[in-house]
């Protein structure tokens, strides 16, 4: 399939590597850089007012001239919610399957994307030829349809990116992985595997579907009131095992929530999700039938089920709330850092009235492969160098331990770091660069307008508050015109702390009279001295260190 000899072959990381979603590589060959994946990441706890996290790709801005196409391997967030911002500094083809690119245009109108995209639909047996490189492409089985493993074809071997995949037997139509195809590809020769380890510390084989299913439809079954089944919006194989569960058990499905409200019209609308006739209400409709007879499907703001759940516990959901005898079915993981917000809300649930089944393997299966499913890829694969990806540093850990039970050397695995170029040459694998990396923090419309030193404020402010000192002068004729007065946010309570602000008041008078006694003022150091002198008398007072903010203003 090469036409001609490669000179350089590289391979960076903008994300994906030593954290879970914000997926982004890079593959370099001669003049022509490759752009597999464009994620975002949820934030992080200690991220306040953060709404999303997406990989810093400043290089791929400084190279924009190199840059010959962007390829999606499936339609989840953590994979395509970046691509609006890499679009905004560039124009050319993004190549996915048709719905991938149906989830990625929808998310593109939500981010205000203005400008029509060149989107490019393939299949599995697609060729795209380009000057240096052609890639191919396998269907792999994920929890969405349309999922693909991503071949880079050089003439040193191919570069295979696997994508998210697990090896489930009883996989449906829809859901199959090309496992011949997968063997073909390892047998043509496989220069590096970059290959999924979300799952690589899980031994033996991930939950099948098809055990999914059925436990499902009995937890249906045994269930005498309504059911709130809670699943992330993306996951489609377990929406289309709820509307099965349902149609086999007589009730009707409620669909709640944005997000997955527009992705369920997205998959309807293509034929990804198959829905019997009459199975889905209004939630406008669910008064009309017995508790018996509903299902409500339901997820959050971002298509994460737990923070629906907890509106619903708390009566504050604008459309469902939980009633006595409700059953509900979290059939998700919590996201990592909300195993304490999930436990939190199946207690506030309980408290509700509610029956809660949460937290069993047998209702909800991990989307990834487990330890023998990634031996499975690396078997078929029989790469020369094998890269671990998507995954915390432990699990790529993990993933180079089962590497070495499959018989690859310590010399044929490198795990990088975010931003270093992997080489090829002389035969070896090595780093031989650094590019910029990271995060960029989007709050609201802002892009990257958010750094350390934004959250650290806000962290101190959601700590121990903020004092705001008002001061007037008369510069000439060395007077306070008006003030000091000090106003307080999430410090103190006023009104019980009276002693406290008179003293901090006259503590501020003093200092600012002894300043402007003097021959010269400098505005700066008047403030920095009030900081410091406030600082340090409402620490020894309260133990606390609010956010000091003096504002002197001169008539």
């Amino acid at each position: 399939m090469i036409k001609k000899k490669n000179k350089s072959i590289k391979f960076i990381t903008l994300g994906g590597i030593g954290e879970i979603g914000k997926n982004m590589y890079l593959v370099e060959v001669d003049d022509c850089i490759l752009i597999i994946d464009a994620g975002l990441m949820f934030p992080e706890e200690e991220m306040l007012g953060i709404d999303m996290v997406i990989p810093d790709f400043s290089y791929i801005i400084e190279n924009k001239d190199r840059v010959k196409a962007i390829f999606l391997s499936h339609g989840h967030e953590d994979h395509i919610g970046a691509l609006s911002y890499v679009l905004r500094n560039l124009d050319v083809p993004v190549y996915g399957t048709k719905l991938t690119l149906a989830l990625a245009s929808a998310i593109l109108k939500e981010q205000n994307f203005n400008r029509k995209p060149n989107f490019v639909e393939i299949t599995s047996d697609t060729i795209v030829e380009l000057d240096s490189v052609n890639v191919s492409f396998f269907r792999t089985n994920h929890s969405i349809p349309d999922s693909v493993g991503i071949c880079v074809h050089t003439s040193e071997g191919i570069i295979v990116y696997t994508g998210d995949f697990k090896f489930d037997q009883a996989a449906t139509k829809l859901y199959k992985p090309e496992i011949g195809k997968m063997t073909a590809i390892g047998e043509e020769g496989v220069l590096c595997l970059l290959s999924d380890s979300t799952e690589a510390e899980k031994p033996g084989y991930t939950t099948s579907e098809a055990i999914v299913a059925r436990e499902l439809s009995n937890a249906f079954y045994n269930s005498p009131g309504r059911i709130i089944a809670a699943c992330f919006a993306s996951d489609l194989s377990r929406i289309q095992h709820i509307f099965d569960a349902a149609y086999e058990n007589n009730r009707k499905v409620a669909v709640v929530g944005r997000s997955l409200e527009r992705i369920y019209h997205i998959a309807l609308d293509l034929g990804y999700l198959e829905v019997k006739d009459d199975l889905i209400i209004s939630v406008n409709e669910i008064q009309e039938y017995q508790d018996n007879e509903l299902v409500v499907l339901a997820t959050g703001s971002q298509g994460e089920p737990i923070e629906a759940l907890q509106k619903m516990a708390k009566q504050t959901h604008k459309l469902v709330n939980i009633q006595p005898g409700d059953t509900v079915l979290i059939a998700a993981s919590p996201l990592r850092g909300s195993e304490l917000f999930l436990s939190k809300t199946v207690d506030m649930l309980l408290k509700s009235g509610a029956n809660v089944v949460s937290g069993k393997r047998t209702i909800h299966g991990t989307s990834h492969g487990s330890q023998e499913e990634l031996k499975f890829m690396i078997n078929l694969m029989q790469p020369k160098f094998f890269i671990p990806v998507h995954g915390e540093y432990r699990m790529l850990k993990a993933h180079r331990k089962l590497a070495l039970e499959c018989g690859l050397t310590d010399e044929q695995i490198l795990i990088p770091d975010l931003g270093d170029v992997v080489e090829w040459k002389d035969e070896k694998i090595s780093i031989s660069g650094k590019v910029p990396s990271g995060n960029v923090l989007i709050d609201g419309i802002g892009v990257g307008d958010v750094g350390n030193i934004v959250l650290r404020d806000r962290k101190l402010l959601s700590q121990d508050g903020i004092l705001i000192v008002v001061v007037t002068l008369r510069r000439q004729e060395k007077k306070i015109a008006a003030g000091p007065e000090i106003i307080s946010r999430g410090f103190v309570y006023v009104r019980e702390s009276e002693k406290l602000m008179d003293d901090s008041t006259k503590l501020v008078r003093d200092i600012i009279e002894r300043n402007i006694a003097k021959d010269t003022l400098e505005w700066s150091s008047l403030k920095q001295e009030v900081r410091d002198e406030l600082n340090r008398y409402l620490f020894e007072k309260t133990k606390r260190r609010p956010m000091i903010l003096p504002i002197i203003m001169e008539v």
